[in-house]
């Protein structure tokens, strides 16, 4: 048997011993004996993990407080540190070496007793922490300003203070078998399908992984195998965000040190709406919703339909601009196919060294960017300056919708390469293949392209024209009423049927 797995031994030596075995001797394990009742004891706990001030007002105070005129045995002074001493909100016992570590490196401190086969724990955490800041990757106007932050018990207050009911549940397990991560699981008793529930409780219990530093390491075990365009589970930072996917019926899921929480399943149109959405006129937010429906259409489209025109199809272009793109064409040295993947290229290049440097020096990538780009490259005739303002074009819708960029950039790129070499009915036939595939996506019985297809006329209330909330507030919305949806935990339960 593993030392982990082993209970505690009555013998007070015995039992430092091993979780100094356990621990490896690492020198951030601090080890205090005293006496309290005339009975050996001793307080483990984690250097930088637990709060100092907190210990010395819930444990060495109290148990200084005991003496030792007072006799005990080792089982009263157990009962009464733990009935009359010692009163914190998180108390508990731990009777195996692995719980009693586990607790240690969680920032709880740990007394053990000279006589007694069982440890208290005690929470006293006091690990530094970034304060709850406004999100970064999704803006808003109007709404909250705070986002999640890197500790799980902070962000699980985030939501409970936005959903004070008695059936939202939080269900805290540990996954990784080096790193034991918090992982939480959040759902709203009643509005979540049991059934998914519980699929997603399984496939977290199968994560094969060692370390789990990131939300990022089990999202791809929670989606559909071969789905990797466009994402299946939805990402946040916004605890109201979070909060409201969870009153639609779905699940969320909370990792300890990362301030990004997900939910499950996502529907391909909750990437074209934000919080403003909801705070503003209806009429304002449909007119929003179809120019970013129309920007991702331009960021993945423009660079390779330009690219299928100029070599297959001039003739479609007005005469006059095509006098000057057959100009700016003859004067670069490259083909157009390869001067327009040259360009996005280097783009993607500067976009991400001014996500990567320090933000000190990030105004030199601008500066650089913007003399190479604008006016050395077209200068030199090194590419053509409908290619830069292509560019540009489909950058800046690129960032219309964030959540969705990822899948844009690489779909730009494949557009490209098909445009330049089979024109426009390459790419009619790959933006057919795009469609198929999305609709054909679905995660835990839910299709991706829902309410549009399958087509449910009741959910079509907040697609692209947002009904009031005078309107919206006679039924609430659940992921599960869509029509056509059978929510299990086989993602293939739909196609089987079909």
């Amino acid at each position: 048997m593993k030392l982990k797995e082993q209970k505690l031994s009555s013998s007070l030596e015995e039992n430092i011993i091993n979780v100094r075995t356990l621990m490896s001797g690492s020198s951030d394990l601090t080890v205090k004996p005293a006496k309290a009742g005339n009975v050996p004891i001793c307080i483990i706990f984690c250097e930088g993990m637990a709060s100092t001030d907190t210990m010395a007002d819930l444990i060495f105070r109290p148990i200084n407080g005991i003496g030792n005129e007072r006799k005990m045995t080792p089982k009263q002074l157990h009962d009464v540190l733990q009935q009359e001493v010692i009163i914190a909100a998180e108390q508990k016992e731990d009777e195996t070496y692995g719980d009693l570590c586990r607790d240690i490196m969680s920032g709880f401190t740990v007394i053990l007793i000279d006589g007694c086969d069982k440890a208290l724990s005690v929470g006293v955490q006091g690990y530094a922490a970034r304060a709850i800041q406004e999100p970064t990757t999704h803006s808003n106007v109007r709404g909250s300003r705070d986002g999640f932050n890197e500790v799980i018990r902070t962000n699980i207050s985030l939501i409970r203070r936005r959903m004070k009911t008695t059936d939202l549940v939080f269900k805290m397990t540990q996954l990784g078998e080096l790193s034991d991560t918090d992982v939480c699981i959040c759902y709203i008793k009643g509005a979540a399908d049991k059934e998914l529930v519980r699929s997603v409780e399984e496939k977290l219990k199968k994560i094969p992984l060692n370390t789990i530093l990131e939300c990022g390491y089990i999202q791809p075990f929670l989606e559909s195998p071969g789905d990797a365009v466009f994402s299946e589970i939805g990402v946040t930072e916004r605890p109201d965000v979070f909060t409201s996917k969870l009153h639609e019926g779905k699940v969320g899921i909370l990792v300890d040190g990362t301030p990004f929480g997900l939910y499950l399943p996502k529907l391909f149109m909750e990437n074209f709406s934000v919080v403003d959405d909801y705070t503003g006129r209806p009429a304002f937010a449909a007119m929003l919703r179809i120019i970013r429906y129309m920007a991702i259409v331009i960021a993945t489209l423009t660079s390779g339909v330009y690219v299928a025109l100029a070599n297959f199809n001039p003739e479609l272009f007005p005469e006059s601009l095509l006098l000057n793109l057959a100009t700016s064409i003859q004067d670069t040295p490259y083909p157009l196919l390869a001067e327009c993947l040259i360009i996005h290229i280097f783009y993607e290049i500067m976009r991400e060294a001014g996500l990567r440097i320090p933000s000190n020096i990030g105004h030199a990538v601008s500066i650089v960017g913007g003399l190479v780009i604008g006016e050395i490259v077209v200068s030199a005739g090194l590419v053509g300056a409908p290619i830069v303002l292509i560019v540009a074009v489909v950058a800046i819708t690129g960032f219309v919708v964030p959540d969705l960029y990822d899948s844009i950039a690489v779909l730009r790129i494949v557009f490209i390469i098909v445009g330049g070499i089979w024109g426009i009915l390459g790419i009619t036939a790959l933006s057919a293949l795009v469609i198929f595939k999305l609709c054909s996506q679905e995660n835990y019985g839910v299709p991706h392209t829902a309410p549009l297809s399958p087509f449910s006329i009741k959910s079509m209330r907040d697609f692209i024209l947002r009904r009031s909330w005078r309107v919206m507030a006679k039924r609430d919305y659940h992921v599960q009423d869509l029509e056509g949806v059978h929510v299990s935990g086989n993602s293939e339960s739909r196609k089987e049927k079909v």
